[in-house]
């Protein structure tokens, strides 16, 4: 940083980068040339730094980036730049404060946080018109965190009409942890139906709407350049959940009141979370890897389909812990960690079949399923550097091989595309092993 030396307007000394970016537009007048009549814009506008349960202005449209839960504390980092800008506020806006508000900042998980969002959308609501709408961001990945916004969004009087996923973080090697890239842009309007349901009937409604709303997403989805990462799939699923509960007035077995003011206790969930708990598993089951026949994917297990999906987004050079998290929670798996070779937050991945080896091998779950013997086969193959102890011992530990043979020889032909560095000789191997097995005989 240089010093420019004081402002002859203010006489403040202004601390910025000298060489600053803007100064390279006067090289494109020769470039673009850009003339065109003037336009007075009409209209008119307000701008006030308040507490949203206090406006009294009333708008068409009310967008809005609320707080996470505990995700983000946005009094912190306002008072991060108030120590940059604080002093120069007085300077140029003489109505503007230059304080961060703490005291008033809507923070926590508790029911004072789920209180104080309803008072502020139920404020934004009741100044809107029966035709207006909102636009609500939102970014998290917990179904408990969602179960409250559906029970805020109701309690306030709105129902979600549209929602949309879209990037908004890029990969960056200067980012580490297990930062969510997506956000789910939700459109609200006034909730105006009068119509109850109960839970048993909304959970169908919630998987068909999830099924529709991926459905969607992937038709759109480009193979070779994706427009969607794996997270952001889930997070389309969990707003899909939203615009089908939050269609309905009331659901019948569901106080809205008494969930609001209701203090949780560690792991005790709500039904609102278990419906959306349920959404994201559905989303998961229909996110089937690219190359593996639906029918072999159906008829996995939770833990199998867990490792075969880990692969896939590896593939995709995903590598932060809580994608792997997601997916495990939506698959329903509670402990993973023995098939990860790498669970810091950037450097995530799961063991290949030679660094399994001989470990988790058998028994019930995923050590005597289909998956684990497929991995097994191969890391024999790549240790014997033949397929006949392979195919010896397949026939032998795997039950009921030869029905199973057409969905084995499907897994070993997925294992050996993986096109990772720490996968080719595994990947390789497992080809040969899918060659001998599809070419087994009686």
């Amino acid at each position: 940083f240089m010093d420019t030396g004081p402002s002859p307007e203010t006489g403040v000394f202004w601390q910025t980068l000298y060489t600053y970016a803007s100064r390279g537009l006067s090289a494109l007048r020769t470039t673009f040339v850009l003339d065109g009549p003037a336009y007075a814009l009409a209209g008119s506008g307000v701008v006030s730094s308040l507490d949203a349960r206090s406006t009294k202005h009333s708008s068409d449209i009310w967008l809005t980036d609320p707080p996470y839960a505990d995700a983000i504390n946005y009094h912190e980092l306002s008072e991060y730049f108030l120590a940059w800008y604080g002093k120069r506020v007085a300077l140029f806006l003489d109505s503007w404060y230059a304080d961060s508000k703490r005291a008033l900042a809507v923070r926590g998980t508790n029911s004072s946080f789920r209180r104080s969002m309803v008072d502020c959308y139920r404020n934004l609501t009741e100044h809107m018109p029966s035709n207006g709408f909102q636009v609500v961001m939102f970014t998290h990945q917990d179904a408990s965190v969602w179960a409250d916004l559906t029970l805020i969004l109701w309690a306030s009087g709105l129902r979600v009409s549209a929602a949309w996923t879209i990037g908004t973080e890029t990969q960056s090697a200067l980012k580490k942890g297990n930062y969510v890239q997506g956000t789910v842009l939700m459109v609200l309007r006034k909730q105006t139906s009068d119509q109850t349901a109960f839970s048993d009937e909304v959970i169908p409604e919630v998987e068909a709407e999830v099924e529709r709303q991926l459905k969607s997403m992937l038709e759109l989805d480009d193979r070779d350049d994706p427009n969607f990462s794996d997270a952001d799939y889930q997070l389309a699923a969990y707003a899909a959940a939203l615009r089908v509960l939050t269609a309905y007035r009331s659901i019948e077995d569901i106080d809205i009141g008494r969930e609001l003011a209701r203090e949780k206790g560690k792991g005790e969930g709500s039904p609102i979370e278990r419906i959306i708990a349920d959404a994201v598993r559905s989303a998961s089951n229909l996110l089937i890897p690219q190359g593996l026949p639906s029918h072999v994917w159906r008829g996995l297990g939770a833990e199998e389909k867990l490792y075969l999906k880990g692969i896939e987004i590896e593939g995709h050079g995903e590598t932060r812990a809580g994608v792997y998290q997601e997916f495990a929670r939506g698959f329903g798996v509670r402990d993973y960690r023995f098939m990860l070779k790498s669970g810091k937050a950037n450097e995530t991945r799961l063991k290949t079949a030679t660094e399994f080896g001989r470990r988790e091998l058998g028994g019930d779950g995923f050590g005597g399923g289909l998956v684990r013997q497929a991995l097994y086969a191969a890391w024999r193959a790549v240790d014997t550097e033949e397929t006949t102890d392979s195919l010896t011992w397949l026939r032998s530990e795997l039950s009921s091989y030869w029905p199973q043979r057409e969905p084995l020889v499907s897994v070993l032909r997925y294992l050996a595309a993986i096109d990772t560095e720490h996968w080719r000789k595994d990947a390789n191997a497992a080809r040969l092993v899918a060659g001998a097995v599809d070419n087994d005989h009686v």
